[in-house]
């Protein structure tokens, strides 16, 4: 099943499953509920032309944790450009839920706060029951489905923050948290393990690569997770592949700016697609100035 929240009106957010070109709509007031209660919802009697509505984000999680460094070709990637500080396996941090954003939204340029702006093409899991404290055995009866996640990250910001070893304000700004399009439930993906994956920008491939190159596998990162307390449609993310920006000849030819449009991509989840715009554009009004302590 292909899970979606969307727009059939003025303030009307709707929940439906995809049935080719129809959004058939689901008697659940949002996708989260729909996992609280393992699925068991009814439908609506509604159905919608796909083309008329609007998608919005998937899911609005109570808890999205962020795992980095899983793809050990990121690392390998930005070791070969001297990237300041390793991104090995292991690095874990809460992303701000607050920053999520769904397909066709735009990604605000904040450039009073940085000139770094980079993407990060990423598998996300959704949790689908409670649970704490489980194994890697275990993990597979927790996991309800999968999303397509963008990383963006301000790359300038992250190096001041890794020099004490923890980052997640580079990643937290507001817009920076695309998932979607969809939800695909774990029932219809064969294997996580096995799925193609690709980023680009204004068409052009920036990130290729599949799921099979995880250092860790997802039952195991679910599980090393579980001790941080799961609710029922919290997301996970697995990390991302070579090719970002900042691991580039020359990152600031390839770093986002806007007017760029970017399409995230992985097998079977469908294509997450966003602009970049500036803050005028987005809110018709100029960019605040941003304070510096650091």
């Amino acid at each position: 099943m292909k899970l979606v929240t969307f727009d059939a009106g003025p303030q009307e957010a709707l929940v439906g499953r995809l049935d080719g070109d129809t959004v058939v709509g689901l008697d659940v007031p949002s996708t989260r509920v729909f996992f609280e209660r393992e699925g068991q919802v009814g439908e609506t009697g509604r159905t919608f032309a796909l083309a008329d509505v609007r998608l919005r984000a998937p899911i609005e999680p109570r808890k999205f944790f962020h795992t980095a460094g899983n793809f050990r070709e990121h690392h390998e990637d930005l070791v070969r450009v001297d990237w300041s500080h390793p991104v090995n396996k292991g690095i874990v941090f809460f992303q701000n839920v607050d920053a999520i954003i769904g397909p066709e939204e735009p990604i605000v340029y904040p450039a009073n706060l940085t000139r770094e702006l980079d993407y990060e093409l990423e598998l996300a899991v959704v949790i689908g029951k409670p649970g704490r404290f489980f194994s890697a055995e275990q993990a597979a009866e927790h996991i309800a489905g999968y999303l397509v996640f963008n990383d963006i990250t301000a790359r300038d910001i992250q190096r001041r923050e890794m020099e004490s070893g923890v980052f997640s304000f580079s990643k937290a700004i507001e817009t920076f948290c695309p998932i979607g399009p969809y939800i695909v439930t774990a029932d219809e993906i064969d294997d996580p393990h096995d799925l193609d994956m690709e980023l680009r920008v204004n068409g052009d491939v920036r990130q290729k690569s599949s799921t099979a190159r995880m250092s860790v596998s997802i039952p195991q990162l679910v599980a090393y997770h579980s001790p941080q307390v799961y609710s029922a449609g919290d997301l996970l993310t697995t990390g991302t592949v070579a090719g970002v920006a900042a691991s580039t000849e020359d990152p600031f030819a390839n770093y986002l700016r806007p007017g760029d449009v970017v399409e995230a991509e992985i097998e079977g989840l469908g294509v997450l697609r966003n602009r970049v715009v500036t803050w005028s554009d987005a809110y018709g009004a100029e960019e605040p100035p941003a304070e510096h302590w650091v």
